[in-house]
């Protein structure tokens, strides 16, 4: 892999990508994407992890405090994010530096465990990286947004102005990390907590805060919780994130 595989554009939007920061919003974002992480990787215990496409640290630092591993590493495209994952002191953070969005600067094996969070939406050649990936470690706990709605098409605009190029279901991702010879041996799926709901209608969005609003965006919530409990068939419909832990295998994409 060559570092021409990651656009030009791509690499410039990102560089600047966390120098407009909110603190808040993303550490809000990032504690609920740490205990999907936790939560998926009960009963196992793993030695040092890699976040691959880290960000600004803020998932690394709620697992560090979580004492989740006993040593981290971290690689991001963006030369903001690096700056952030560096000034925030995470405790046994080992690591952090820029990647090329595909070829990882460490050695076969060198991980028990490879996150990615939140990635694969972004990434124009996904499968170079899964491969990548599967090279460096042995595990790995891949999330992504469940942004594919019936007429998704009808909303391009939306999701790339978030830099989403791909969207997923539980089901499209399954098949992805199957056919590059994962082994999914965990997951979940999550809706949105009312808290980060609340936290965009009136931070982000500045809305007017009401007992109205308040109480539609704890109905829906309950009611979506609810379903879901019920059926697994409505996942599919009603999730906004899937977490998968997975294994690799010795199985090798077998394209045409």
């Amino acid at each position: 892999m060559q570092e021409s595989q990651l656009s030009g554009n791509v690499k410039t939007a990102y560089d600047e990508f966390y120098k407009k920061h909110d603190e808040d919003w993303r550490m809000l974002g990032a504690k609920y994407k740490a205990e999907h992480i936790i939560e998926v990787c009960r009963g196992h215990q793993f030695k040092n992890v890699l976040e691959v496409g880290a960000g600004d640290g803020s998932i690394l630092k709620y697992l560090s405090d979580a004492n989740f591993v006993p040593e981290y590493h971290a690689v991001e495209i963006s030369d903001s994010g690096v700056s952030h994952i560096a000034n925030r002191h995470i405790k046994d953070l080992a690591s952090v530096q820029i990647f090329d969005g595909y070829k990882l600067p460490f050695d076969d094996d060198a991980f028990d465990l490879i996150l990615l969070s939140h990635v694969l939406e972004h990434v124009e050649h996904e499968r170079l990286l899964l491969r990548e990936i599967k090279r460096v470690a042995g595990n790995f706990v891949i999330e992504v947004p469940i942004d594919y709605k019936t007429n998704v098409d009808k909303r391009i605009k939306h999701f790339l102005a978030y830099g989403h190029i791909n969207v997923y279901t539980p089901t499209s991702l399954r098949y992805l990390l199957q056919t590059e010879g994962f082994e999914i041996t965990k997951d979940l799926t999550s809706i949105i907590a009312p808290e980060v709901t609340r936290f965009n209608t009136f931070i982000n969005q500045k809305q007017p805060k009401s007992f109205i609003k308040n109480f539609k965006i704890a109905a829906e919530y309950a009611v979506k919780n609810t379903l879901i409990n019920l059926s697994p068939k409505f996942n599919e419909k009603l999730a906004n994130a899937y977490t998968a832990l997975c294994a690799k295998t010795d199985k090798q994409a077998d394209i045409f």
